[in-house]
């Protein structure tokens, strides 16, 4: 099953323009309606701690066995003349990462048609951002907008749960996984007749087995795709054929 390290900022000192929060608030809105997301998709997860810092970000990411670093963090143009004028949202990667630059360019593909200025949605290869440079996997840091403009700032506060979604669709394609929506969350049970139903990484019997589950067992119910439950059992998310599963 892939998995994804997500980084959301841990700058509480940055304030958003509307007075609604900061910089770190807002990001970590965005990281909790992924969850979901993530769930129903067979994507397993890990998050920062938000009251340390983006070193220990990088630390605690590197420490796990994860697939992608996903840094979430919303920009500011800074003191002078284009303070609070500046627009869009980045994508950058590290220039040598063949994919950490395929994992920006669809982040981008998918905000794009939720931003309200598509063109200002861009990738951008960097060495001086320690959240692509510094990861063992490849790595993307996407600047969410502007918080220290006014309408960027506005569309990211009420459109978390769009930049959620889309983030995670771009997530599956980097994957090679369908997109399941927002997590049923429905019990179910095991139905097989008496043998164990086999738990894989994706929907399809080409996917990895992850775990057997023995008929009769009570499993949490995420999505459905193309005849395929996503579920959790055990703590392992993956994926069952919905001919042997019984909705509660």
């Amino acid at each position: 099953m892939p998995s994804v390290f997500l980084s959301p900022s841990t700058q509480e000192y940055n304030p958003y323009i509307t007075g609604s929060g900061s910089e770190e608030y807002w990001m970590n809105q965005i990281a909790d309606a992924m969850e979901p997301y993530l769930r129903s998709s067979g994507i397993s997860f890990g998050r920062n701690d938000p009251s340390t810092s983006a070193a220990a970000s990088i630390r605690q990411g590197n420490q796990g066995n994860y697939d992608f670093y996903l840094a979430l963090h919303s920009n500011a143009s800074g003191d002078g003349a284009s303070e609070g004028r500046a627009r869009g949202i980045i994508a950058f990667y590290y220039p040598t990462s063949t994919n950490g630059r395929r994992g920006a360019e669809l982040i981008v593909q998918n905000l794009r048609p939720i931003y309200p200025l598509p063109d200002q949605v861009n990738i951008r290869s960097t060495t001086s951002l320690g959240e692509v440079r510094q990861p063992t996997m490849p790595a993307v840091l996407v600047e969410i907008g502007y918080h220290d403009n006014v309408a960027d700032a506005l569309w990211i506060e009420s459109n978390v749960v769009s930049i959620a979604r889309q983030l995670v669709r771009a997530l599956t394609q980097y994957f090679g996984i369908p997109f399941v929506d927002e997590c049923m969350d429905r019990e179910a049970v095991v139905t097989t007749q008496g043998g164990n139903l086999n738990l894989r990484s994706g929907p399809s019997t080409d996917n990895a087995i992850l775990a057997q589950i023995p008929n009769g067992t009570a499993i949490t119910v995420c999505g459905t795709y193309n005849g395929w439950y996503s579920v959790v059992y055990n703590g392992v998310e993956g994926f069952v054929s919905g001919d042997y599963i019984r909705l509660a």
